[in-house]
């Protein structure tokens, strides 16, 4: 699948969709621009790493945003714009591309720039596909995914009582058991092989979940997987969980019991995003509210 166009490539053919002087909404925009560069469905509903939008209507917002910091567009209502008479002169000197770069010889973006206080080397910015809010979620995620391989690299130097504990303790905040004080006690109680512990389904302990957790370095192949399903049937069990540290193979992934017992396998990185996303040992160090202007509140009757 091709890539989507960078925002920056959106600036010039957005700027002609709105020479023809009449006010248009931005779906219209969107619309217009999905033609424009032939886009599939796919990549006209591709969303951004949290969900919260689309890759493309982003795109297009911000390519919106930043003629509008330079007055070639100009808001006329909510969710609507207007090109500008600056608009029309710079269509009519026929640019090749407007970019950021282009952008540069306008004294009003050139002031909302300055009001930004960012480095004047902006190459970088020049260069990117990505508009400000993929370049902030891309970052976190590089240092989530640095802070997952910390985690795993940590837990690894623990004890293997301290790691069964962990995994407990991890159920527990994802609403699994009653109090980790309950689950607790069931760590290392059961005595049966390939059994680590056993926690309840719910607060009211209507179904319980046996747990295997191996804090391993080695692939955890389809055998591990056969002996806890066996582990869980001389129970009289039917549902539990394979936590480990390191990964799969693919035949333990795709192995699936023939009777009734239902297993889930969490592996190394399963692992630790669910410790991050739940708070497991971890702290925030910092919080950065992303906001957008309520047009509702500016409308006037």
């Amino acid at each position: 699948m091709d890539e989507i166009p960078g925002f920056q490539k959106m600036m010039l053919p957005l700027l002609r969709f709105a020479g023809d002087k009449k006010e248009h909404s931005t779906k219209e925009a969107i619309e217009y621009l999905a033609d424009f560069f032939n886009l599939s469905e796919d990549q006209k509903n591709k969303m951004l790493e949290s969900g919260n939008q689309k890759v493309f209507s982003n795109r297009v917002n911000w390519a919106r945003a930043y003629l509008k910091m330079a007055d070639l567009v100009n808001p006329t209502k909510k969710g609507h714009f207007k090109i500008t008479d600056k608009g029309i002169k710079t269509l009519s000197e026929n640019p090749p591309e407007i970019n950021l770069k282009y952008l540069n010889r306008f004294p009003e973006y050139l002031e909302v720039k300055a009001s930004w206080k960012k480095n004047p080397d902006t190459e970088n910015e020049i260069l990117t596909p990505q508009t400000p809010e993929e370049l902030l979620e891309s970052s976190y995620l590089d240092i989530r995914k640095a802070l997952a391989q910390e985690i795993l690299t940590k837990i690894k130097t623990c004890s293997p009582s301290f790691f069964e504990r962990m995994v407990v303790e991890l159920l527990v905040k994802m609403g699994y058991g009653g109090s980790i004080s309950d689950a607790g006690k069931a760590i290392g109680k059961s005595g049966d092989e390939g059994i680590d512990g056993i926690i309840k389904e719910d607060k009211l302990g209507l179904d319980i979940i046996y747990i295997q957790a191996k804090r391993w370095e080695s692939v955890v192949g389809r055998p591990e997987i056969h002996k806890f399903v066996g582990a869980l049937a001389g129970q009289g069990a039917k549902k539990g969980i394979f936590i480990t540290t390191s990964k799969f193979t693919k035949e333990a992934n795709e192995y699936v019991p023939k009777n009734e017992t239902k297993i889930v396998l969490i592996d190394g990185a399963l692992l630790a995003e669910l410790i991050i996303d739940y708070n497991l040992g971890i702290s925030t160090q910092t919080v950065y509210e992303i906001k957008k202007l309520d047009s509702d509140y500016f409308e006037e009757e």
